[in-house]
C-alpha cells in the first residue's frame, strides 16, 4: 500500500526516434559540465574526508565507486523513463558529516549509520509525507535557501578573474562576446565557447599538470559489512536523512519547479533511499537528488529537452565511476580557476532566476533571512546551514508575514 504515493510518469518513455530528435550540443554540454562539477571539488572532499578518517585507498576508490555508477544509474534511468532532468548524486553535506564520525567511530559503524539512512528516506518517500512536507513551504523561502547556496559560485567567478586572469579572462571575453552577438551565440553557445577558451588557454599556458594523472584502471568495489551501532545511529541518521530530504532535495526540487518541471518528489526520495542501500554496500555516502547539477542541466534550452543533459550526465558519471582512478586525477589537475570560471558562467542565469524566485512577491522578508543564515554557513549540531536558513526563514515569517500564509492558502 506505501506504494500508492509513488508518482508514476505523465507520458511514455521516449523512444530511439525521440531521443535522436531531441539531441542537441548545448544539452550535452549542460550535462557535461553538470560532470565535471561533480568530478572535481566535491571528489577532493570525499578524498580529504575519508584520507583523515584512515580509510584505504581500495575503500576511498570504492567509494568514489558507488557515489558516480550508481547514481549515474539512477540518473539516467530517471530521466528516461519521466522524460525530465532528474540528476542524482551524493550529499556533500553529508560527506562533510561523515568527517567527524569517522574520528571515534569505525567505518563499519558508519556504513550502518549509511543503511538506517536508506531505509529513512525510502520509508519517508512511500509514505508520501515528503510531498506533503514540500507542498506546505514557500517557495520564495526555499528559493531564498537556493540562492544562498548558489551565491558562491558567483563568488567563485570574481575570485577566479583576481586569481589567475590569464585562464578566467579569456574565458569571461568569449562568453560575455557570444551573448552579446545572438548570432554567434546561436551557432556556439557561450558556456561552450568559455569551456573551449579556457581549454586553449590552459594548453598555451601548460597549466594542466599531466604528470599527476596515473595510469589507466579499472574501479573495484569493496563489498563493506555493516556493524550496528547506537552511537553512529544517534550522531548520523537523522542529520543525513535532513540533508537528504530538505537540504539536498528540497534544492533539486525547487530548481526543477523553477525551471517548469514538475518533479515527482515522492519517487525522488524512495529512489534516493535505494541508491542510498546499494552505495552503502560499496562504503559510499547517502544519495540524494542535487541541486547544482540539475540547476546546470536547465540553464538553457527548450524545457522539453533537458532530460537530454541528464542522460549524458548520467552516461559520464558512469564512466568516471568505471574508472574512478584515472578520472580522478585527470580532473584536480586542472586549474581550480578553469572549475570556478566554467561554473560560475553557467549559473549566472540560474543565479538571477533565484534571486528573481526569492525576492519578487511574498514571503520576501523569510527569503532574505533564509539566504542570509545560508550564506553564513554555520551549523549546528553537525547539520549544514542551508537547512538552518530555511527553519528560520520560515520562522520569521510566520511571525512577520502572516498574512502571506492566509493568501497562499487562499490562492
Amino acid at each position: 500500500m506505501l506504494a500508492e504515493h509513488l508518482e508514476g510518469p505523465r507520458a511514455p518513455a521516449p523512444g530511439w526516434g525521440r531521443l535522436r530528435a531531441d539531441l542537441g550540443p548545448g544539452y550535452l554540454i549542460n550535462g557535461l559540465i553538470g560532470f565535471i562539477f561533480a568530478a572535481t571539488g566535491p571528489v577532493a572532499i570525499i578524498l580529504a574526508v575519508g584520507t583523515r578518517g584512515g580509510l584505504s585507498p581500495a575503500e576511498l576508490a570504492s567509494w568514489v565507486f558507488g557515489v558516480f555508477f550508481i547514481n549515474g544509474l539512477l540518473s539516467m534511468l530517471m530521466s528516461w523513463r519521466y522524460r525530465m532532468p532528474l540528476g542524482f548524486a551524493w550529499t556533500i553535506p553529508g560527506t562533510v558529516l561523515v568527517g567527524p564520525a569517522l574520528q571515534h567511530l569505525s567505518f563499519a559503524e558508519v556504513i550502518g549509520a549509511f543503511y538506517a539512512t536508506g531505509v529513512v528516506v525510502l520509508l519517508m518517500g512511500m509514505s508520501g509525507w515528503v510531498k506533503r512536507f514540500m507542498a506546505t513551504l514557500p517557495m520564495p523561502i526555499v528559493m531564498g535557501m537556493v540562492a544562498g547556496v548558489f551565491l558562491r559560485f558567483g563568488l567563485d567567478l570574481v575570485r577566479a578573474l583576481h586569481s589567475d586572469i590569464a585562464i578566467a579572462g579569456p574565458m569571461v571575453a568569449v562568453f560575455l562576446l557570444l551573448s552579446a552577438v545572438p548570432a554567434l551565440g546561436r551557432r556556439l553557445p557561450p558556456v561552450i565557447g568559455a569551456l573551449l577558451a579556457g581549454a586553449a588557454a590552459m594548453t598555451v599556458l601548460g597549466s594542466v599538470d599531466f604528470g599527476t594523472i596515473g595510469s589507466l584502471g579499472m574501479a573495484r568495489p569493496v563489498m563493506q559489512i555493516p556493524a550496528w551501532s547506537l552511537a553512529a545511529m544517534i550522531e548520523l541518521v537523522v542529520p543525513l536523512a535532513i540533508t537528504v530530504l530538505v537540504v539536498q532535495n528540497g534544492q533539486g526540487v525547487a530548481v526543477l519547479k523553477a525551471a517548469g518541471h514538475e518533479p515527482p518528489v515522492n519517487t525522488i526520495a524512495a529512489v534516493c533511499g535505494i541508491g542510498s542501500l546499494l552505495s552503502a554496500a560499496v562504503g559510499a555516502v547517502s544519495s540524494c537528488l542535487t541541486g547544482p547539477t540539475n540547476a546546470l542541466l536547465t540553464s538553457s534550452g527548450e524545457r522539453e529537452r533537458h532530460y537530454i543533459g541528464a542522460l549524458g550526465f548520467g552516461i559520464l558519471a558512469m564512466s568516471f565511476g568505471l574508472m574512478a582512478p584515472m578520472f580522478t586525477d585527470l580532473m584536480l589537475a586542472a586549474p581550480a580557476e578553469f572549475i570556478m570560471v566554467l561554473g560560475g558562467l553557467a549559473m549566472l542565469r540560474v543565479l538571477q532566476g533565484a534571486f528573481l524566485a526569492s525576492f519578487g512577491g511574498m514571503f520576501s522578508l523569510g527569503a532574505l533571512i533564509s539566504f542570509l543564515v545560508t550564506v553564513a554557513d554555520i551549523g549546528l549540531f553537525n547539520i549544514g546551514a542551508a537547512f538552518w536558513g530555511l527553519l528560520a526563514g520560515l520562522a520569521v515569517s510566520w511571525l512577520l508575514e502572516r498574512q502571506d500564509f492566509a493568501r497562499a492558502a487562499k490562492g
